[in-house]
């Protein structure tokens, strides 16, 4: 049986093959992985959910993860989840852009699976029962 002992991570991806990936990368890393697959469901499972970090796709079809980030970051209680974008946007400026959304980080895809649990380390809150 697998130990999630490393935190909850929200992933907020329309593609359910991308979400099927990463969740299989990050619970063999020992994180817990909660998904949803647009911005209603992910709003959803913030009210029901303690998660320690989103990672946040940048395009879905009902709300861009630009915007779902800056009403999330405006929400109370929220503000400081760390929410990392998972973007194939890597023009100049799209960077920028995550950040300047709320975004304390920026993964590129296709995803680097091998450094991914590295990525995410660095923005995961620390807890003193780790």
């Amino acid at each position: 049986m697998i130990q999630f002992d490393k935190g909850t991570i929200l992933y907020v991806e329309d593609n359910p093959d991308n979400r099927n990936l990463i969740r299989r990368v990050l619970n063999a890393e020992g994180y817990d992985v909660v998904e949803a697959a647009n911005a209603n469901q992910a709003i959803e499972r913030l009210a029901h959910e303690k998660v320690d970090l989103i990672l946040m796709d940048i395009n879905m079809p009902d709300m861009d993860g630009y915007t779902l980030t800056a009403r999330i970051k405006q929400m109370d209680g929220f503000a400081g989840i760390p929410i990392i974008a998972v973007t194939a946007n890597v023009m100049r400026g799209d960077r920028e852009k995550s950040l300047e959304a709320g975004c304390d980080g920026y993964i590129q895809k296709p995803i680097d699976i091998d450094t991914l649990a590295q990525q995410i380390e660095r923005f995961m809150p620390r807890s003193t029962n780790v």
